[in-house]
């Protein structure tokens, strides 16, 4: 969204969404005490990856530092045909519409920012500009947004702006003006996709007569300022989690199309540390206009993290990776829990990036927010592709289908025994990282003895099987290496073809 929906006081406390997502695998043993949560400094890795052959829905890693951006709220990003990433988000002055470009995702930090339009000085779009999205639709830019007016600035529409030339940054635009529902109610968050040759658009409006302050909606589109026939409702706040903070709100939908099914993430509760990500899904065959096509998830698939330091992560859009291999979450949160006063006067939302993976049964996973810093990876075995590196009761194993993602993603850091060595660290317990202990590998919280810190220090080989992958040799133990065996992982020695083959690992 937006940053709010009505005026009210200021927030006060409420219950928070768990540490972590519904766990569907068995999870680790609690540890005592207070992960680590100062962010890492980022290592170039030693060695340059390639894209190894990998079962259906695997992907190289994805290297990017967060937050990407700060104070900037709502991000949508989009690459472009011109080999460009496109960036626009909510500054917190809600004044203006920015866009920013680079080459890589990375590259969008430090890119410039450009004002392509600024609010009206009376009347409407004179106040709450909010959430604008940038589209490129038949050879035109389009950035859609919502607005109040100066002398109702809670009068919240939907607008559109059409740029004319290649270049969003320097191209003409010119208002379409307010993209017209069957009721003048508050209204945001427009977005728009395409299915089977037809574009649709999906919003969030408070509809007259539901008790609720916005909910979600789709119809079929004229053209890109203008619905054509009667919208749906698809979606209502009714669950608990969509109803915190005071507020009761399903926003901000977006759409991710993958495996014949189309994933319309959304966002819900109050924009505080209750902010969360909701999910529908849809056959991509279906009648998108019917509500019965469209299934809610139960509960919210991406939440608050206190482990990792991130709250309300929300208002998220999907982009591609580089190399066009991997689906990646676009959202925003802050690092902090507590808030003074009203979320909307609260500056500090960060633009955040993060890998989706994919389930066996191709439904996506977006895990937990991911720390500060260098962005996790996942370690898939190169002679049993389908299985990864995770940790379960502080034991270090190789399984298929863990669907507790956090469980299998580790961060690459700067070893803890200096020199060119790194450190695997744990996604959802940082502090804690791979180390070995009476050749045995567990996942353990750091004790800053020495003893463990060369225990949990590696030398990046390139993989002994294979050179797209990694093999990782023991800094205190020459010509040992982290090999599975047996469903485990162990330091061991390497002697032959099938060691070598259990002691690389592709990362993901």
């Amino acid at each position: 969204m937006s940053a709010s929906h009505h005026p009210r006081s200021a927030v006060p406390p409420y219950p928070h969404p768990p540490a972590t997502a519904p766990r569907t695998d068995p999870p680790p043993a609690r540890h005592s005490g207070r992960a680590r949560t100062a962010a890492l400094l980022v290592l170039t890795l030693l060695a340059t990856l390639l894209t190894a052959a990998a079962p259906a829905g695997a992907a190289p890693a994805v290297r990017v530092t967060n937050p990407l951006v700060a104070q900037r709220a709502d991000p949508h990003i989009v690459r472009h045909t011109d080999g460009y990433y496109y960036l626009t988000a909510t500054a917190p002055e809600y004044d203006r519409i920015v866009l920013r470009r680079a080459t890589t995702l990375q590259g969008l930090s430090s890119a410039p920012e450009t004002v392509i339009w600024r609010r009206h000085t009376s009347g409407i779009m004179g106040a709450h500009i909010w959430a604008p999205e940038i589209h490129f639709i038949d050879g035109r830019w389009y950035v859609y947004f919502a607005a109040g007016a100066t002398d109702n600035v809670w009068a919240i529409r939907m607008y559109v702006l059409e740029g004319t030339g290649a270049n969003p940054l320097t191209a003409s635009w010119a208002e379409k003006g307010q993209i017209r529902t069957p009721w003048e109610t508050f209204a945001l968050d427009a977005s728009t996709f395409v299915t089977n040759g037809v574009r649709y658009l999906i919003w969030a409006q408070a509809e007259p007569g539901i008790a609720t302050n916005s909910n979600l909606y789709i119809a079929r589109m004229a053209n890109p300022w203008t619905l054509s026939g009667a919208p749906t409702r698809i979606a209502v706040p009714t669950l608990e989690w969509e109803m915190r903070g005071g507020v009761k709100v399903n926003e901000g939908p977006t759409v991710l199309q993958r495996n014949g099914r189309i994933f319309l993430t959304y966002s819900a509760s109050a924009t505080d540390a209750n902010y969360c990500l909701g999910l529908l899904t849809a056959s991509a065959g279906s009648d998108l206009l019917k509500a019965s096509s469209w299934v809610k998830s139960p509960q919210p698939v991406f939440t608050s993290n206190s482990a990792t330091g991130q709250w309300g992560p929300g208002h998220n859009s999907f982009t591609v990776s580089e190399d066009g291999l991997s689906d990646i979450l676009v959202y925003h949160d802050r690092n902090y829990r507590d808030i003074s006063g009203d979320p909307l006067r609260d500056p500090n939302r960060r633009t955040r990036v993060q890998k989706v993976y994919w389930n066996a049964d191709g439904t996506p996973n977006f895990g937990i927010p991911v720390p500060d810093g260098a962005t996790p990876v996942r370690l898939r075995s190169d002679n049993l592709p389908d299985r990864f590196v995770r940790h379960w009761e502080y034991r270090a194993r190789l399984e298929a289908n863990v669907t507790n993602l956090a469980d299998s993603q580790f961060r690459l850091v700067p070893g803890l025994a200096g020199g060119n060595t790194v450190s695997l660290e744990s996604t959802n317990f940082p502090g804690y990282y791979l180390r070995h202990r009476n050749w045995e590998v567990w996942v353990e919280r750091d004790d800053a003895s020495s003893t463990y810190r060369a225990d949990a220090s590696f030398v990046q080989r390139t993989g002994l099987s294979n050179p797209a992958g990694v093999s990782f040799e023991a800094v205190n133990y020459p010509g040992q290496y982290l090999r599975h065996s047996g469903g485990l992982l162990y330091l061991r020695t390497v002697a032959d073809a099938t060691g070598n083959a259990e002691a690389t690992f592709v990362l993901e």
